[in-house]
């Protein structure tokens, strides 16, 4: 949760507004297939919609501030962009201040990696290898294909080329949500991830940019291998912890990658074997070192079942079996049976600064009644009432806390249906009634993680873990170190450790 990032549903408002702008549609020459093909977007319109939802995706994740590992990722990108079949576009490459494990681009040359993913690479060659997929995607027109398909499902041109990308960058989780946002569940189910066809193309057009880089496309496959190693270590914890394995929102999510498309990027890279350069893995590593890792400070730390940000000062505690969702917008407390939660945000500055003006411009009820309180010393107001919907009047209830440097929380219950919120009101009250100033332990305890380098030592993964402050350190440092299924670096080769 980052105070510079809340929203009041900031993607699905400019989609709408989007929507509203279509086109007939012109002959348009795919740059990679050299054949005319029917689009509603030219080439200014690619980037015209690019450059616009850029600064979205900006306010939505944030930007990683460390100018080196920027620089780096851009250089590596416009080295590949040259290569491309677009090279006159005016190329952009981010890296997102995101610990989700994601890739993804927007029409008119934007490319976005998040430091998620970085931590689970090995070297220069396989960041290269996720970067050249998603040029391929913009080399191919593909987001200007998925628009013209959409113009007859109801969404502007704009709308669904963006909302297309966007439930990529969230996978296959964020689908259901965006697409309720913006009503048009049919439309944004059909366009959440990109058509076969369409992924083994910018699969092999990302072999191609590799090779004419001097990298061995073969990295490409093990970046899936990397990855899928990722979703097995999330299942196991999900198993160990008695929950269903989660669906993910990664780079695989909205990439499929089965034992089919495997052959295939495997088919693929033996096209271009030759002589390749250093796979850049010691350029690699000096680069992330330093990096964070999980959750960053800006956006607030989950450790166990607290959660603490200290640029806002508030710390809050999750029940026993809940898990804590962090999200830019908001901070979820999710029961165990995941039926009921509590949705924590921070009310904008327009909404007012009582809690009164807070209920009436947020809120919006028709009537109600509120009840004065104090949590840990803070001010609060307790407001149960109903307010209008489409499908009527509708019961809300809402706490509104003042805390630190006089910022207004709202604190909403939500749930599955009346039984399951009854079922969760004990551990609902007890996570809001956890909330606090950051005490002098918490800031202790608020420390983010990063990655650093270091000499594999003679004691191996167990022993790197006895220095390591994360949850199941020795299976996430083989994780993150490409040794999941087993075997070992040798002695004093460098790898990844988190400190």
């Amino acid at each position: 949760m980052n105070i510079t990032h809340l929203k009041v549903n900031r993607w699905s408002t400019w989609l709408l507004a989007a929507a509203l702008l279509t086109g007939c549609g012109s002959a348009v020459i795919n740059p990679v297939t050299g054949q005319a093909e029917r689009s509603v977007m030219s080439e200014p319109d690619e980037v015209a919609a690019g450059a616009k939802a850029h600064q979205q995706v900006l306010q939505e994740y944030g930007v990683v501030k460390d100018a080196k590992v920027q620089a780096y990722v851009s250089n590596l990108g416009q080295r590949l962009a040259k290569l491309s079949h677009r090279n006159q576009l005016q190329w952009h490459f981010t890296v997102l201040d995101s610990p989700e494990i994601n890739a993804f681009a927007l029409p008119g040359g934007y490319v976005y990696v998040t430091r998620g993913i970085m931590a689970y690479l090995q070297s220069e060659a396989e960041l290269a290898g996720v970067m050249g997929h998603e040029i391929g995607h913009v080399t191919a027109r593909h987001g200007a294909q998925r628009a013209t398909r959409q113009q007859d499902a109801g969404l502007g041109v704009l709308a669904a080329t963006v909302l297309g990308a966007v439930l990529e960058s969230q996978g296959i989780s964020g689908a259901g949500r965006l697409a309720s946002d913006v009503s048009q569940t049919a439309a944004a189910g059909y366009i959440a991830s990109y058509g076969r066809d369409q992924e083994l193309q910018a699969d092999e057009l990302g072999a191609q940019y590799l090779a004419r880089s001097a990298f061995d496309p073969r990295n490409m496959t093990r970046v899936i291998g990397a990855l899928k190693a990722q979703e097995q270590f999330a299942t196991d914890q999900a198993r160990a912890a008695g929950r269903a394995a989660p669906t993910g929102s990664n780079w695989l999510a909205s990439h499929p990658s089965n034992a089919q498309r495997l052959q295939q990027i495997t088919q693929l890279a033996d096209q271009y074997r030759g002589n390749y350069v250093d796979e850049g893995r010691a350029r690699y590593l000096q680069v992330i070192q330093g990096l964070a890792f999980g959750d960053s400070a800006a956006q607030g730390l989950t450790r166990g079942q607290q959660f603490y940000h200290a640029a806002l000062g508030i710390a809050i505690t999750a029940p026993p079996g809940w898990k804590i969702q962090n999200e830019p917008s908001q901070l979820t407390l999710v029961n165990a049976a995941g039926n009921a939660a509590l949705r924590v945000q921070v009310a904008p500055p327009k909404a007012g600064a009582s809690h009164d003006e807070v209920i009436r411009n947020l809120l919006k009820p028709t009537q109600g009644r509120t009840e004065q309180r104090h949590i840990n010393g803070m001010p609060a107001t307790r407001f149960v009432g109903t307010r209008a919907s489409s499908q009527g009047q509708q019961t809300v209830q809402a706490t509104l806390v003042t805390g630190p440097q006089q910022t207004v929380y709202v604190f909403m219950p939500v749930a599955q249906n009346a039984a399951a919120l009854q079922q969760a009101q004990a551990g609902l009250t007890q996570a809001l009634e956890s909330f606090r100033p950051l005490s002098t332990a918490d800031r202790n305890a608020a420390k983010p993680w990063t990655l650093n380098i270091a000499p594999f030592p003679v004691g191996g993964f167990a022993q790197l873990a006895k220095n390591s402050p994360v949850p199941q350190a020795q299976a996430q440092l083989r994780l993150i170190n490409g040794y999941y299924g087993g075997g070992a670096p040798a002695v004093g080769q460098r790898v990844k450790v988190i400190q």
